[in-house]
């Protein structure tokens, strides 16, 4: 056996893998990390500062200033009102609530696709 065959094969797989550019962020992501707001009845007033607020749990009130990238929103029976929301809005669950003011977002309500009823809309400043 050739030891020397086999440490410049090594040696060489190391620095392929070494030279590889790590790749970039998904341009989906947003600038400064989430917000979670997950409990039940809480209220609560947060600065979006332009990440994505995920909001989970069962009648919680959630007043977003600021722009969101995103708003998800999991559970029942809770509220959001979003001055700005860039991205998107995607809910599941029942009885959700979200307005924003301002924003062209996508919006993604999978719990009407399952037959429940969600409010989803823009409303005035």
């Amino acid at each position: 056996m050739n030891w020397t065959t086999i440490a410049g094969a090594l040696a060489t797989g190391a620095i392929a893998i070494a030279a590889t550019p790590a790749a970039p962020p998904p341009a989906a992501h947003a600038k400064n990390g989430d917000t979670h707001v997950t409990g039940q009845g809480i209220e609560q007033t947060v600065d979006c500062n332009d990440s994505t607020l995920l909001v989970n749990g069962t009648g919680n009130t959630v007043t977003a200033l600021g722009t969101c990238w995103a708003v998800t929103v999991m559970g029942s029976s809770n509220t959001v009102v979003a001055d700005t929301i860039v991205n998107d809005i995607t809910v599941y669950g029942w009885d959700e609530t979200v307005f924003y003011k301002n924003g062209d977002p996508f919006i993604w309500d999978r719990g009407r696709e399952l037959g429940m009823v969600n409010r989803l809309q823009r409303v005035g400043s």
